[in-house]
C-alpha cells in the first residue's frame, strides 16, 4: 500500500481529535502508542489472551488497511465485466454499470484512474474513471482482482463481502431513488460514496475479531451503533472509511461524505448516504429511529409526505436509471431514420417524411446496424433506447 502505513494511523488519530461535530469525545486509547493496550471490545472479566489481542490498536488498524488491498469481487460482477468489455462493440455505458455493480471494482478502476491522472484532475465517480481509461486498461485490472463466490468459501473475508455487497447495494439503490426525488445533480458521484459508506466496517472487522458482535451488543439502530463504537473503540467506521478512502488517493469529495455520513448535523451529500443507509436498513426489516429519518430527510429537502412515499415506493422499485454517457455514433438522418422506425413506420413512410427514397433509407437502416452491432431492426431499437439515444 502506498505512503507510510504509521501516517495513515496518526492522520485519523488526528482527525478524530478535530471531529468535535460528532458530540463524541474520543476516549484516550486513540492517542496511546501501538504498543499500548487497545480499547476492550468484550466483557469486563476478559481472560488474559482475550486482552493480548486487543493490544497494539494501531497496527491493528494499519495491517487491516493493508488487508483491503486484496478484497475480492463478486466473480459474477467481475466475470460479466470481462464480458462486456471484450464485445466488439463496447459501450461506455454498460463498462460503468457493470464497474459500479462492484465495490471492489469500483475500488480498482478509481484507485488506476486517480494514478493515471497523476493528481491534475480528481475522479471522484466511475463514468470518469472509465473514460479516463481505455477498455483494455480496465479489463486488464479487473482481470487482477479477486474474487468470492457464495459456493466456494475459501477468502480469509469469509462470508463478509456478500453481506458488505448487499448492503451496499441496498444504500446505493436507495440514494439514487433519494436523488431522483429531489433532483440532486451529482448522482454519479453519489453511487460511488453510498457504495463505499461502509468500507470503514471492513477495516474493522479485520482488527478486531470482536467486530461487530462484541461492539455492537444491545445497540438496535445504526446511531446505538456507531455510538457502541465510539465509546469501545474510540473510533467509528465512517471516520476510518475516510481515512481508508484517502489511503487509497481518492478525492476529498468522496471521502467527506463518507467520513460524515453518521454526524446527525450533516448535510449535502452526507445526508443523503445517511438517509440511504437508513432506509436499507428499514426495507431490510432491521430498525432504524422515525426521528434521526424525519430530522435528515430535511436536510436533503424531503418532507414527511415525500419520505413516506420513497418509503413505500422503494422495496419494489427495481428500474435501473440509464446512463447517457456514449457519444451516439449515428448521423443525424440516420437517427431520424431509426426514431420513426421506433414509432413503428414503415420504409415508405419514413421515406416519405424524410423526402428520400426507400432504398435510401435501407441504405441507412444497413449503416445503422453496423454501428450499433444490431441483427435487426428490434435491436437497433433497444440498444439506442438502452443508451439515450432516442
Amino acid at each position: 500500500m502506498a505512503g507510510n502505513p504509521r501516517k495513515g494511523f496518526d492522520g485519523m488519530q488526528a482527525t478524530v481529535a478535530a471531529k468535535k461535530n460528532t458530540g463524541v469525545k474520543p476516549k484516550e486509547t486513540t492517542t496511546r502508542r501501538a504498543s499500548q493496550p487497545a480499547p476492550r471490545t468484550g466483557a469486563s472479566n476478559q481472560a488474559p489472551g482475550e486482552r493480548h489481542q486487543n493490544e497494539g490498536h494501531g497496527r491493528r488498524l494499519t495491517m487491516a488497511f493493508e488487508a483491503l488491498e486484496a478484497f475480492p469481487a463478486l466473480a459474477e460482477s467481475r466475470d460479466r465485466l470481462l464480458m462486456v468489455i471484450s464485445k466488439d462493440h463496447v459501450a461506455t455505458a454498460d463498462v460503468v454499470s457493470a464497474v459500479e455493480s462492484d465495490v471492489a471494482l469500483i475500488i480498482a478502476v478509481l484507485r488506476l484512474a486517480n494514478r493515471v491522472n497523476d493528481g491534475r484532475i480528481k475522479v471522484d465517480t466511475v463514468v470518469g474513471a472509465v473514460e479516463a481509461l481505455t477498455p483494455q486498461t480496465v479489463q486488464a485490472v479487473a482481470s487482477k482482482v479477486r474474487t468470492f463466490d457464495f459456493f466456494e468459501r475459501a477468502s480469509v473475508w469469509d462470508a463478509a463481502p456478500e453481506r458488505f455487497r448487499l448492503h451496499a447495494l441496498a444504500t446505493q439503490h436507495a440514494a439514487d431513488r433519494l436523488a431522483a426525488e429531489v433532483g440532486y445533480e451529482n448522482r454519479d458521484r453519489l453511487t460511488v460514496t453510498s457504495l463505499l459508506h461502509d468500507v470503514g466496517k471492513l477495516v474493522l472487522l479485520h482488527a478486531y475479531p470482536g467486530y461487530p458482535s462484541q461492539v455492537h451488543r444491545g445497540a438496535r439502530t445504526p446511531e446505538e451503533r456507531i455510538h457502541q463504537e465510539r465509546r469501545e473503540l474510540g473510533v467509528d467506521h465512517a471516520l476510518v472509511g475516510g481515512v481508508l478512502v484517502r489511503r487509497w488517493g481518492l478525492p476529498a469529495s468522496v471521502a467527506g461524505p463518507i467520513e460524515r455520513h453518521h454526524n446527525p448535523e450533516v448535510e449535502g451529500e452526507a445526508a443523503f448516504i445517511r438517509l440511504a443507509d437508513m432506509l436499507a436498513h428499514y426495507e431490510q426489516g432491521a430498525r432504524v429511529s422515525p426521528t434521526e429519518m424525519l430530522q435528515t430527510a430535511r436536510s436533503v429537502g424531503l418532507g414527511p409526505q415525500e419520505l413516506r412515499r420513497v418509503m413505500y415506493e422503494l422495496p419494489s422499485s427495481t428500474s435501473q436509471r440509464q446512463r447517457h454517457v456514449d457519444p451516439c455514433p449515428l448521423s443525424g438522418r440516420e437517427l431520424g431514420v431509426l426514431q420513426r422506425l421506433a414509432e413503428g413506420k414503415v420504409y415508405k413512410q419514413i421515406a416519405h417524411e424524410l423526402t428520400l427514397s426507400t432504398s435510401t433509407v435501407r441504405t441507412h437502416l444497413h449503416n445503422i446496424y453496423g454501428k450499433l452491432g444490431a441483427v435487426d431492426r428490434a435491436q437497433a431499437v433497444l440498444i439506442a433506447n438502452e443508451r439515450g439515444w432516442l
